[in-house]
């Protein structure tokens, strides 16, 4: 382990080592949760390859291997435990930046976690290693004289043919569909031993093409070659058919390239038998490439813009403001057109050579931006986000160490791509919560280590949003960043119209259809006439957020935590959404056995199952946590809609953000009184931001739009502003408000969550960890602890603690350090060692 002194040097040391009369050793970075860095040994044969970043392999512990990190190169040995040796070297060349690791220290320090917990998350699974469990034969193992079944003689023959086998190819060897317990037998008679097989997990996409041999390439052995095939047809057609698609006779180095092996089996003319006697007789020959996963695409020369009079001013202001401000904020009301800004900002700082990285909150939101940006900026752009596979992941990474993607459009944790020049980072809906990471550690925002990362690599940074967060709004004004605004929609396109809809009074009128109004229906059944598009939000997936017995009111509930079940409809089950726990719908009462049993509320389910019965013709679709699990389901429904191909698209907060789409002409808005009365400080904050989001999909080219907002309560305040479409209203009762009760932005929050089996242990955790801040924080720093919102999840129980810590006059590392040793002492203490403290800094 080395100490926060060598540690700074171990940033400082970025090259290769040059100096080989000694024994090097390096200090590496591990991706688990343990504090600092490990010193191994390195190999002689390893020496002259060595440089920081790069990945090397080294044992942990006594039976694990890791993927560990290069952060330094020296000639120390460590002082108080026997350096092991570095395994392999798995790079030729950093895989991380200098700047990587400076960053992972500061996020380490900053968020109180450890950096192999940053790394953990940081490094795609790619580029980590993984081990598969093999078997081979005991050397000198003998089994004449042993009594052995006819299975495990297979298996055993099967060992000698090939050195080793995975436990998939010894059932396939042994005709046998589970293997253990035939493994098992022969370990006991000492014939077979199982070893792990490390590996990497990227793996290059490698295609099989075909060429002729080197043996004919000419015209005229080629026509000695057609005469004696002349009696074979199907080896004739194939050679036929390969000609036709690679005409050598034109240009003999196309044969050097060949052909797509499976292109070439798709066509019906050709055999894949004759294919197969063809390249044994030395004609054909087979022979592999390694390719990107992702397609070359050129750009669009159509899909070109030039600026509007106002978009174009407000480019040239933010670039002024980059002069004097790190840290510029574009407030546009939806369809102001901000994305085209972007694209002109990022393609000047593309020409300058420098590097951008453009973060979106959702992957939703990257599949109808990625398609716009590859017309324009073609495959010089790369995306990055979780639903990509580890490989693709790894090519991405890739790509940005070697220069393919000089820009890349990312959710949040493209922060952790190896840029080295970066000139411009793009945070576009900047207030979105998803940019906040919550599990597992480190509890990273987004958005505030895009402005860590630009402080590092002197970039600037411009942040996007029709409706800032209070605290970004906050230092626009007080003048920390630059302020850039749009009031206005982009060409002809107005704001659209936003009517409240009483539904207690059209309870009381008995005019409500299900959980419809009379007037979203008939703002409906209007726009389906004019063949118009409608959304339809509703921030609650599944059928309904629970069942209830009519009699008792008895309600099922999660096993493991403290919430009700909710009712999917179209898997006819009751689902827990914190912990996954399933269990089917009952048919009676568990309380008083009755069968009086029904659904309450609505989810997006309902909401699609209603609009079914009210409008038949309709085509409808549902955007969901439930509807979009598989890689391309995002890209499918917003295609599909985007050609008109769905009329009504009912959804969660993903159709919320920064989509557009040129014939919605309605938006809906269900059970708006859920997310106003929220348990939260940033409450109507939230209901403002999302309500003004989901309006902002209507009316956005030349038909006018219409909002629909269904509450409970007309008369509340935070409706008529969203109404207004006045952010300034809302922001200035915000921040008088949080100045009143020090909220940020004038203090920061951490909060420490205790979680145990035990309810009573996990309580006594946090009254312990309470008191031993108070003695130095104070209780007015300190609030709670209290049971978590949900108080058990997963059996554990949980309590909150919040402290608030003052940003002026206050030594916050030092506040930091404080909290960090307290935690240690509670969590280390033998009553306490098994509860878990969970540290969030900067919870939203």
């Amino acid at each position: 382990m080395e100490s926060d002194t060598e540690h700074k040097k171990t940033n400082e040391n970025t090259g290769t080592n040059d100096s080989f009369s000694e024994t090097q050793f390096v200090d590496v970075l591990l991706p688990v949760p343990v504090p600092g860095l490990f010193t191994y040994r390195v190999p002689a044969e390893m020496n002259e390859e060595l440089s920081v970043g790069a990945r090397v392999i080294v044992p942990f512990g006594s039976r694990k291997v890791l993927t560990a990190v290069i952060a330094r190169i020296h000639q120390n040995p460590p002082s108080k435990y026997t350096a092991k040796y570095v395994l392999e070297l798995l790079d030729e060349s950093p895989m991380l930046m200098p700047t990587q690791l400076q960053l992972f220290k500061w996020m380490a320090d900053y968020y109180l976690c450890t950096m192999g917990e940053v790394l953990n998350v940081a490094m795609p699974s790619g580029l980590k290693i993984s081990s598969q469990s093999r078997i081979q034969l005991r050397p000198g193992a003998e089994w004449a004289d042993k009594e052995i079944n006819e299975k495990e003689l297979q298996l055993l023959e099967a060992l000698k043919e090939k050195p080793s086998l995975t436990y998939e190819e010894a059932a396939e060897a042994a005709s046998i569909k589970n293997i253990y317990h035939l493994i098992k037998s022969l370990i006991g008679k000492s014939l077979i031993i199982v070893f792990e097989e490390i590996k990497e997990r990227y793996q290059p996409k490698v295609i099989k093409k075909i060429r002729l041999t080197r043996d004919y390439l000419s015209k005229q052995e080629l026509e000695n070659l057609s005469q004696k095939l002349e009696s074979k047809p199907k080896q004739l057609n194939n050679l036929l058919f390969y000609l036709r698609h690679v005409p050598v006779f034109k240009d003999w180095t196309l044969n050097e390239k060949g052909m797509d092996k499976s292109e070439f089996l798709k066509n019906q003319e050709v055999s894949d038998a004759a294919l197969k006697t063809l390249t044994k007789n030395e004609i054909f020959e087979e022979f592999e490439v390694t390719v990107s996963r992702f397609e070359e695409i050129s750009p669009d020369a159509s899909a070109q813009f030039t600026l509007s009079e106002t978009q174009q001013r407000s480019s040239d202001d933010i670039m002024t403001q980059f002069q004097d401000k790190n840290v510029v904020l574009l407030q546009g009301v939806t369809g102001s057109g901000k994305t085209e800004i972007y694209i002109d900002l990022i393609r000047k700082v593309l020409e300058s050579g420098s590097q951008v990285l453009y973060l979106l909150p959702e992957i939703a939101l990257t599949t109808q931006i990625v398609a716009r940006l590859r017309k324009i900026f073609g495959s010089q752009m790369g995306v990055y986000h979780s639903k990509f596979s580890d490989n693709e992941r790894v090519e991405t990474w890739q790509g940005v160490i070697t220069g393919k993607f000089s820009f890349v459009v990312a959710v949040r944790s493209g922060i952790f791509l190896p840029f080295d020049n970066l000139g411009l980072i793009i945070v576009d809906e900047e207030h979105e919560t998803s940019y906040k990471q919550y599990d597992p550690a480190p509890r990273y925002h987004a958005r505030d280590m895009a402005l860590v990362i630009a402080l590092q690599q002197h970039c600037k940074v411009l942040l996007g949003s029709a409706t800032p967060s209070t605290e970004t709004y906050y230092h626009a004004q007080t003048g920390k960043y630059g302020l850039i605004q749009l009031t206005e929609r982009f060409g002809n396109a107005q704001m659209p119209d936003i009517y409240l809809v009483d539904t207690r009074a059209e309870k009381k009128a008995k005019t409500l259809k299900g959980h419809f109004s009379s007037k979203l229906i008939e703002e409906i059944k209007a726009r389906l006439d004019k063949k118009e598009q409608v959304i339809l939000f509703q921030n609650r997936r599944g059928y309904a957020p629970y069942m209830t017995c009519r009699e008792c009111a008895w309600i099922p509930r999660c096993t493991n935590c403290d919430v009700s079940l909710t009712y999917h409809m179209h898997s006819n089950q009751l689902r827990c959404h914190y912990c996954g726990h399933q269990a089917p719908p009952p048919r009676v009462c568990s309380s008083c056995g009755s069968t009086r049993i029904e659904t309450v509320g609505l989810g997006t389910e309902k909401i699609e199952d209603d609009l079914k019965i009210f409008f038949p013709e309709a085509r409808i679709q549902r955007m969901d946590l439930d509807t979009t699990r598989t890689k391309n389901s995002y890209q499918r429904i917003l295609q599909e809609f985007e050609n008109h191909q769905i009329d009504i698209l009912v959804g969660t907060q993903m159709i919320s953000k920064g989509l557009d789409f040129d014939n919605v002409s309605l938006v809906g808005i269900f059970d708006a009184d859920r997310i106003l009365n929220f348990p939260d400080f940033r409450a109507h904050e939230r209901a403002f931001q999302i309500m003004t989001q989901v309006s902002g999909r209507a009316g956005r080219k030349d038909k006018p739009g219409e909002v629909v907002i269904q509450t409970y309560d007309v008369g509340q305040e935070i409706l008529g502003k969203i109404i207004k479409n006045d952010y300034e209203a809302m922001y200035l009762s915000e921040i008088e408000e949080r100045s009143s009760f020090a909220y940020p932005p004038f203090t920061r929050l951490i909060r420490l969550t205790t979680k145990h089996l035990d309810q009573r242990l996990s309580e006594d955790a946090a009254q312990q960890l309470a008191q031993k801040l108070i003695e130095k924080l104070g209780r007015a720093r300190v609030l709670g602890p209290e049971p978590a919102l949900v108080h058990r999840i997963r059996n554990q129980y949980l309590y909150n603690l919040l402290i608030k810590i003052e940003r002026d006059n206050v030594d916050l590392k030092a506040v930091k350090k404080y909290i960090q040793d307290k935690v240690e002492e509670v969590i280390t203490s033998r009553v306490y060692k098994k509860v878990q403290i969970v540290i969030d800094v900067d919870p939203i």
